[in-house]
């Protein structure tokens, strides 16, 4: 029998990390594979944001 991982979410409507898909999925941000990392689901998000951002306006706006 094979172990099955945990996958774990971060609900926006309460703020909480919830394991497995808790509550809808307009809520649910994830999955992360850890507690620690959905419960920077937020943080992660925005940095990940930014970065894509980022990478969008060099491509759109080439040095050279």
């Amino acid at each position: 029998m094979q172990e099955e991982s945990l996958e774990y979410w971060f609900n926006t409507h309460t703020g909480q990390v919830e394991v497995g898909k808790q509550s809808m999925a307009l809520y649910r941000l994830g999955p992360f594979s850890s507690a620690e990392e959905a419960k920077n689901a937020p943080a992660i998000i925005a940095s990940r944001a930014a970065a894509w951002r980022e990478e969008e306006e060099a491509e759109q706006n080439p040095k050279g």
